[in-house]
Formats: C-alpha cells, sequence, structure tokens
C-alpha cells in the first residue's frame, strides 16, 4: 500500500514567497535572489514530506502566482496582447510576461490589462483564466516543470512525482475569447504538446506523472466526456514507461464514474471526505489493472482526522482491491491548508488538540497507513481527541441553538418591496445618477500595519492606538470629499481583514498567528476557525462607522460582512450542517445590521463576494444551498426599516446560472466585479432584467495599472446600454486594502471623472 500528496502550500511558513514577489515586483530584490527564496521553499516542502513517510511527492506543485498560469505559459497559451513584453521590454523576459498575464503591465510605454481571474471551483483560492482562440496554437514555452523535476529528483528519487493540470480540466477552466468555436474542440492540437511534455518527464526519469482532473466532478456534456476519452486514449498510445495518475476532488464522480475508471491510467484519485458515498459505485465498477488512491484526510479544512471512520473506508477498499492497489491520500492539495499547526503556540490547549494543518495531515496519512498495515500505535490518541470535541461544552451553546430554531419566516424579508423602497431611498438620499462610491476598504500602508502590530505588542496604549486610526480615517474622509465621491466609506483601517476582524469579536471564533493560506498571487488569507457556537456579546462596527459619519456632512457607509461569506472563508465546523452554522452568523450580523441603523448609518453594505463560492459543483445540490444561502444573507438584511439602503458585494463570480438567486437577495444596491471582463457578467442582469440597483465595477483593483478616464467611460456605456441608467453606480471591482495610494488615488479620481462625464454624455432620455 502507497501514500501519496496531491500538492503542498506554497507560500512557506512565514510567507516568504509573498514578501519576495512583491519585492521582486517593486525592484527591492533581482530574479536571482526571487529564485533562491522560491528553491528554498521547495526543498523544505519536499523535505517535510520525505520526513512524513510520503511514498509519492508532487513536484511543479509549486508557483510564483498560479498553477493555471503556469500551465499556460507551459503550453505557450499567451494572448497576443503580451506580445510586446516580449519584444519591447529588457531584463527578464519570461518571468515579467509572466506576473504581466497575471497583473497587467503598465510601464515601458506600456498599458496592458491582465488575464481575467475567477474562483478555483468551490474555493477562495482564485486562478487566471486561459483565454482561447479559434486558431490556438500549443507548445512547450515554459521549461519550469523539467527544471523542477530535476531538482526534485535530486532529493527525492524516484518518489519525485510531477503534477500537472489536465488537458481536459484545463480546456473547460478556460474562455473562448472569440466567437464561432468551443474550446473543448481544442484538445486534439493541446494532446501532442502533452505527450511530448510527459515523454520529457519519463525521460528525465518521472516513474509516475499526476494529471488533476477535477472537472470529472462536474456535470459534463456528451462532448466533454468525449473529450476525455479521446485525450487519454490518445496519451496511452503516444506514452509508455511511466505511471498516469488521473486525480478527481471536490465532489462526487456520480455519472462519470464509468468513464473515470475506464480512462486508459494506472491509478485514479477521488476524495472521499468531499463524498465518501462513491466510494461503494466506484469499487463496483473499477477494472482490475487500476489502482484507486483515496482522498481521506480533509485537505481544505483544519480539524483533526477520525482515524476510525477513515479506517473503515480503506479497509473497505482493501477488501475490494487488494493492500497493493491502493494508495492513501489526501482529499486534495494541502494547497488550501495553513501550513504547520506547530507555529501555534498561543492556541488553546484543548482546541488545538482537535486540529491538523499541512504538516499534520501528511502524519495523518502515515499514521492512517500503519494502522491500516497492522499497527494501534496512534488509534487510541484519535480517540480521545475526537471525543473531547464532540462533548465539549466550549463548543455547544443552547441559547444559541434556541435562537436558530426559532427562525421564523418574518426574520428573512423586508418590510416593503424593492420599488416602495428606492422611492423612499432616493428621496432620502438626494444621490446624483451613476452616483460614486467605493467598496469599503482603502489601502492598508505599511505605517497602518505596523501601528497595529505595537498595539498587538503592548508598545501602543488603546487611546494611541485608536488617536492613530482616527487620524488615518480623517485623512481619507477628507481626501474623499476633496474629489467628490459621493457615497464616502471609512476606510477600515482599524480591521486586519474583512472576516478575521468580525470573528475576533464573535463567540464560537478562534485565531491562529500563522495560519495563512494563498487566496491569489502573493495575496494570503488568515481564516478564522470556527469551532462552537456562534453569538455577538457586543458591538462590532459601530464605533468607528459613527466616528466616520460625524467626520462629514455627505453620506458615509457601514461595512459588514455578510454570513455566507464569513462561513466560507473560515474554517468551518464538520459536526453540524453549514447551514445551521451561517443561521447562527446571520443572526449575529443582524443585530450588527440593527446597531448601525439605531446609530444614525443609512446606507449599511453587507458584503457577500462568496455565495457564487458556495455553490455545490453539482447542478442537482444548488437548489438547497441557494434556499438556506440566499435565506442566510435576508435574516442579516431585514431588520431594517425600507429607508434603509442595504448594499452587498460580489466579485469574481459568474451569475448567469444563479441570478434568480441573486435578486431573490432582495438588496438595494449590488456591487460586482466587470471590468477584467469588459461588462461582459452584466449580460446574465441584463436578460434576467434585474430589478433592483446595481454598481458593476469599472476599475480592476486587483492590478496596479491606473484606468483611464475613457477607459471607465467606455465601460459605463457598455453598462449603460444593458441597464437602465438610474440604476447603475459607479465603483472600482472590490476593496482597495491590497493597493498601494498613489495608483488608488489616481484611478479614483478617473473614476469620479468618468462619472461625472457620464451623466453628461450616456444620461439621455431613452437611457432614462
Amino acid at each position: 500500500m502507497l501514500t501519496q500528496n496531491l500538492g503542498y502550500p506554497r507560500i512557506g511558513s512565514h510567507r516568504q514567497l509573498k514578501k519576495a514577489c512583491e519585492q521582486y515586483w517593486a525592484g527591492k530584490i533581482d530574479l536571482q535572489e526571487l529564485n533562491k527564496i522560491a528553491r528554498t521553499i521547495r526543498e523544505e516542502n519536499w523535505q517535510t514530506q520525505l520526513d512524513a513517510g510520503i511514498d509519492l511527492i508532487p513536484c511543479n506543485d509549486f508557483s510564483f502566482y498560479d498553477q493555471m498560469l503556469d500551465m499556460s505559459l507551459l503550453l505557450g497559451v499567451i494572448p497576443h496582447r503580451y506580445t510586446p513584453v516580449l519584444t519591447q521590454v529588457k531584463g527578464n523576459q519570461e518571468t515579467d510576461l509572466y506576473f504581466a498575464m497575471a497583473r497587467g503591465y503598465q510601464k515601458d510605454g506600456l498599458d496592458i490589462t491582465a488575464m481575467e481571474m475567477t474562483k478555483w471551483f468551490d474555493t477562495n483560492y482564485h486562478y487566471i483564466v486561459p483565454e482561447f482562440t479559434a486558431a490556438q496554437d500549443f507548445k512547450i514555452f515554459s521549461e519550469k516543470v523539467f527544471a523542477e523535476h530535476n531538482s526534485a529528483k535530486q532529493l527525492l528519487g524516484n518518489k519525485a512525482k510531477p503534477v500537472l493540470i489536465g488537458p481536459v480540466s484545463y480546456l473547460l477552466l478556460g474562455k473562448e475569447k472569440e466567437a464561432g468555436f468551443e474550446r473543448i474542440d481544442l484538445i486534439k492540437k493541446l494532446i501532442p504538446v502533452y505527450v511530448e511534455i510527459i515523454n520529457r518527464l519519463k525521460l528525465q526519469g518521472a516513474d509516475w506523472i499526476q494529471l488533476d482532473e477535477p472537472c470529472l466532478t462536474l456535470d459534463l456534456s456528451k462532448k466533454e466526456k468525449e473529450a476525455f476519452e479521446h485525450a487519454y486514449r490518445a496519451l496511452a498510445n503516444r506514452v509508455s514507461g511511466v505511471k498516469l495518475l488521473v486525480a478527481t476532488y471536490f465532489d462526487a464522480l456520480l455519472d462519470n464514474t464509468q468513464l473515470a475508471v475506464n480512462l486508459p491510467i494506472a491509478a485514479l484519485h477521488i476524495d472521499l471526505v468531499r463524498a465518501p458515498e462513491q466510494l461503494d459505485e466506484v469499487l463496483a465498477l473499477i477494472p482490475e489493472r487500476l489502482q484507486l488512491s483515496i482522498g481521506v484526510v480533509d485537505g481544505r479544512n483544519v480539524w483533526k482526522n477520525d482515524y476510525e471512520n477513515s479506517l473503515k473506508l480503506i479497509q473497505k477498499a482493501v477488501e475490494k482491491l487488494g493492500g497493493d492497489r491502493v494508495i492513501i491520500a489526501p482529499s486534495c492539495s494541502l494547497l488550501h491548508s495553513p501550513i504547520d499547526l506547530e507555529l501555534e503556540t498561543e492556541l488553546d490547549h484543548g482546541i488545538k488538540n482537535w486540529m491538523a494543518f499541512a504538516k499534520q495531515k501528511l502524519n495523518e496519512v502515515s499514521e492512517l497507513h500503519q494502522i491500516a498495515e497492522g499497527s494501534d500505535q496512534f488509534l487510541q490518541a484519535n480517540k480521545q481527541a475526537i471525543e473531547s470535541r464532540r462533548s465539549s461544552k466550549q463548543v455547544h451553546k443552547r441559547v444559541v441553538k434556541d435562537r436558530v430554531a426559532g427562525i421564523a419566516d418574518a426574520d428573512s424579508t423586508r418590510l416593503s418591496a424593492f420599488p416602495i423602497r428606492q422611492q423612499v431611498q432616493h428621496e432620502r438620499f438626494k444621490l446624483p445618477l451613476f452616483p460614486t462610491t467605493t467598496i469599503g476598504s482603502f489601502p492598508q500602508t505599511d505605517e497602518i500595519r505596523q501601528l497595529r502590530a505595537k498595539f498587538k505588542k503592548g508598545e501602543l496604549t488603546s487611546k494611541q492606538y485608536d488617536e492613530a486610526i482616527e487620524r488615518a480615517t480623517i485623512e481619507a474622509i477628507r481626501w474623499q470629499e476633496e474629489i467628490g465621491i459621493d457615497v464616502l466609506v471609512h476606510g477600515e483601517f482599524e480591521r486586519n481583514d474583512m472576516v478575521e476582524y468580525f470573528g475576533e469579536q464573535l463567540d464560537g471564533f478562534l485565531f491562529t498567528k500563522n495560519g495563512w493560506v494563498q487566496s491569489y498571487g502573493s495575496r494570503c488569507v488568515k481564516p478564522p476557525v470556527i469551532y462552537g457556537d456562534v453569538s455577538r456579546p457586543k458591538d462590532i462596527t459601530v464605533r468607528w462607522s459613527s466616528f466616520a459619519a460625524a467626520q462629514t456632512d455627505k453620506l458615509m457607509k457601514g461595512m459588514l460582512t455578510g454570513p455566507v461569506t464569513i462561513l466560507q472563508w473560515s474554517f468551518v465546523r464538520d459536526d453540524q450542517p453549514r447551514e445551521v452554522t451561517t443561521n447562527q452568523i446571520a443572526l449575529a450580523i443582524r443585530d450588527e445590521v440593527v446597531a448601525l441603523e439605531q446609530a444614525g448609518i443609512g446606507i449599511i453594505q453587507i458584503d457577500e463576494p462568496a455565495i457564487r463560492e458556495g455553490l455545490p459543483l453539482r447542478k442537482a445540490k444548488r437548489p438547497h444551498y441557494l434556499d438556506w444561502a440566499v435565506k442566510a444573507f435576508r435574516i442579516s438584511a431585514s431588520g431594517v426599516n425600507d429607508e434603509t439602503q442595504i448594499h452587498t458585494h460580489m466579485c469574481y463570480s459568474e451569475f448567469n446560472d444563479i441570478i434568480e438567486h441573486i435578486a431573490a437577495m432582495d438588496a438595494d444596491v449590488i456591487t460586482i466585479e466587470t471590468s477584467r471582463s469588459q461588462m461582459e457578467l452584466l449580460q446574465a442582469f441584463a436578460h434576467f432584467e434585474y430589478p433592483n440597483e446595481i454598481g458593476p465595477g469599472v476599475y480592476d483593483i486587483h492590478s496596479p495599472r491606473v484606468p483611464s478616464t475613457q477607459e471607465m467611460i467606455d465601460l459605463l456605456k457598455k453598462a449603460a446600454e444593458l441597464l437602465p441608467a438610474r440604476n447603475l453606480w459607479v465603483n472600482p471591482d472590490c476593496g482597495l486594502k491590497t493597493r498601494k495610494w498613489p495608483e488608488t488615488k489616481a484611478a479614483l479620481e478617473n473614476m469620479v471623472a468618468a462619472a461625472r462625464m457620464a451623466r453628461e454624455q450616456i444620461v439621455t432620455e431613452t437611457l432614462v
């Protein structure tokens, strides 16, 4: 029986990669130093997995930004607009090209937009979306995978297992950038390049190669299923002497089971954490030649594995297949887990004993292997930890459970329908057409971060800290007044993170010091851990929203994070249904919304960027999720009067298939990401005839480039062609926390100018 890992976190245990990339982008270190730091992280990761006794250890799972972007570079899928980076820019051409594709490029006389970015299935990880044309060519462009495999071989020998995004999933996760073709039809042109890549890796001594095909857990069309059959039949015919392992994860194979088990490959990986029920069908259909990798250790959460439950699955597989055909593994890449629980020296000891991070999950895989082979060394301690959590009074609070049980339909319904509310709000706020606002946060400068760090270390008193935050808030308000933004925000300088900040003030949450995970590129987040029943013991944002509102005669927007996003961007309890935990959070946020209204805040934004992210991968499972997710938002938003305007924000979401549920949220104003997609996402709202107000983003905040006023006007014109001008707001795509002040100020000044010009150029009788 073998053990394997599918992928390991690449940011470094102290976020070394984040810091190195940002220093490289700022010109503070050169490429040689960047590569040195990356090499150290990779070698430490490999050694950690070797020490844990893992038999098949991934390489090429490391990335400077994103594994899908790596595949695009490897396959030469480089949009034509980036050609000048190669032909006109001196320096580190491939590296500069790579980061330009991810972040855009605005120097050396060039102004090139970044590639589109979206969520990786139902995770909070973002990937760079491949762009395909009808005449798309594929060729080996980057040598990264070959160099990393050679490096891994030196340390790991035959345990080094190169990891690639599988050919069909790579195509399906991309987008056609012109009409008249389907990207899946490119499979016949793509496969020869995969053959070349795999054969080169074989010549370098690769024994196993992992091909990630998570799209096998989606609803597939007949043509897409045929693409899988063609792709792997072609690979089998043209590749020999190397074992191909296809990895699926995040859901069950279901109607794709027959397809998956009959692919001409050496091994298939399935996720038995998300979908343990699929094991029986897989075992019933699996051919004798195929090995089965069973993902029994949760790669996406922080809770200690229940060995007794996992052993039942392992034993069932072994009884059917024999030990030599079973591989024990995490459910998916450990990219989605924090790195090392040993670094958490301040956690409650009892709760810490219920947890496992990536390094500890490797040990769980190894220990399960040993127990399955006959050792009982680790089983008793695991049983005690699991039972301790199950019976803990820290977890279960009767008053919280009773309040959730008492939720009624009236708790999720506004007093009046939107048309009535809209009229009341227009009369109250008297905003112009195309009103301007931002999504909430302003740049978290080094000074702000240092201020927070000093306060946490006790180097500043509460009074000193609050006074400094007040000064930053007032400065941000004065600047917004100066440039003419219509609805102001206070900047959120007191907040470390849009979820962590709320969790710190809610019961049932705990926080780590080093539990970082990658969200995109150098952006890392430190998700809270929901370990128990959730409630709100005191006000969370009222103090700072009230302070900010008192500094200006203009409208000030209160800023909250919604219940589904708090759930999605936390490590969540796995001992009760997610909808129960969400309703607990919704009631806590509802209390805060009511408190803000009572404090005189007339516009309140409840961000829900993760509501689309939480959508089940299979369509049959979606109605139930959407029902409770939308209801949770409405519970949080429905305790206020008609004159209070509720905003929500969603970013990097495809809305076409859930637009009726977005409308059912009944937010007075929704703001969304649309700039990278050139307002493409608005098509869904227009086709649906979305009735409420909407702010399509005109400024891509995930790139450092500053869009021109004309660029924003052009986007607003596209928006006004699709939706009534009276319902349109003007705003960036997302919060501005990660940006620098110079680019932020320049972009927002252009945005305000664009809104003013739109009122003159766009607004006609037919549009209004």
